[in-house]
């Protein structure tokens, strides 16, 4: 077999945190695979720190944001930079992760150069192409393109046949998230404990964490969070509500100017993975309007409230440990008080993660490898 030029084309951090698993593990076939690493940077600062921590460097970074850009002309830089890679480079087969503008770029390029494009985290679907927006078609479209879909749930499986996605194309392997999970070393505990103590953010039993930072909550759906966080701050004063804020200007800016007045409300820059993985492990409650997050929450029994209207994660739903609030006051208060008003044992959710085991890296590494061989043979 000859080597294969396999490329990662990721650009946020969520995509880092659950390709790193895949790139790690076919890392580990130097014989068979030359890995190239394309970083957009579409989170820039975001996605070089996620990649640090698992001791990855992008062999390749577009550089492509530019302040206040429109979705098309987005797109259109991601799509330039990344037919140039292309042109300079011979690949194989592209992977590409979830449903964010470089995932459908990454696919699209793949496509019009006749490459087989690999979709991990695929037939995630919310029926509703504006929530969330745009990744809601995002993925929709990626699905048309991929050769091989690696979709983490059974649900995800059956939404893609209903799409009449070949079956022979989809392959149920579990969500990477929780791979990753596993990569967390003791060490990277204690630096993310001792980090929270120079903060001076008291991590106990009574700790909320919430992150909000979806398009589709921009505007005056993030008044209305913003309201109710403020609320809860007050009625719980015995609580730390600690929000890592997004570095997109239409959410830090809003949120400081509403709740750096709270003493028991701690703003933080955006979190390094092990810090927030550390605070999710310690929460007892999380508000969220994240997908990876909703995925990760169930390892630890953590209630989930999502602050969404529709999301693509109804695993996390149906076994109980997430509930879907919106941008809906009243109900992230009621929600919020039935959790907060217990102790922190008495609101562990026993149950295992409806979204994996920790092997979804290993079974993406063998069907892509089966499918590689059969190409070539």
């Amino acid at each position: 077999m000859n080597k294969k030029n396999i490329i990662f084309i990721f650009g946020t951090r969520p995509e880092v945190i659950k390709l790193a698993p895949v790139i790690i593990e076919f890392r580990k076939h130097p014989k068979k695979y030359n890995v190239i690493l394309c970083n957009t940077e579409q989170q820039k600062e975001l996605s070089n720190q996620t990649l640090a921590y698992f001791g990855l460097t992008a062999d390749i970074n577009l550089d492509v944001m530019r302040e206040n850009q429109s979705l098309p002309e987005v797109q259109a830089r991601i799509l330039t930079a990344l037919d140039k890679v292309y042109r300079q480079n011979n690949i194989d087969a592209a992977i590409v992760q979830g449903d964010t503008m470089t995932v459908l770029c990454g696919a699209l390029t793949a496509f019009y150069h006749k490459t087989p494009v690999f979709h991990v985290e695929a037939g995630l679907r919310s029926y509703d192409i504006y929530e969330p927006f745009p990744e809601e078609i995002m993925r929709q479209m990626v699905s048309r393109a991929a050769v091989l879909n690696f979709a983490p749930t059974q649900k995800n499986k059956n939404a893609l046949l209903k799409e009449n996605i070949d079956e022979d194309k989809i392959h149920v392997v579990g969500n990477t998230v929780i791979d990753a999970l596993f990569c967390i070393s003791d060490n990277a505990v204690n630096n993310a404990a001792e980090f929270f103590r120079r903060k001076n953010i008291n991590v106990n039993d009574k700790l909320a964490l919430i992150t909000v930072h979806r398009r589709e909550n921009h505007g005056l759906r993030i008044d209305a969070i913003l309201d109710a966080i403020e609320c809860l701050a007050r009625r719980y004063p015995d609580h730390t509500f600690v929000i890592p804020v997004h570095p997109n200007p239409n959410v830090k800016d809003k949120i400081h100017l509403r709740l750096e007045k709270h003493f028991n409300i701690k703003l933080t820059e955006p979190l390094d993975y092990p810090n927030l993985v550390y605070l999710m492990k310690s929460a007892k409650l999380i508000l969220t309007d994240s997908g990876g997050i909703q995925e990760e929450a169930p390892s630890f029994g953590c209630p989930t409230l999502v602050m969404r209207y529709e999301t693509e994660r109804q695993e996390g739903i149906d076994a109980g440990v997430s509930v879907l609030v919106g941008a809906d006051y009243e109900k992230i208060i009621d929600n919020s008080d039935e959790i907060l008003s217990q102790s922190f044992a008495a609101t562990r959710l026993k149950v295992q993660n409806p979204y994996g085991n920790g092997k979804s890296a290993q079974k993406i590494v063998r069907i892509a490898g089966d499918y590689l061989n059969a190409v070539q043979n």
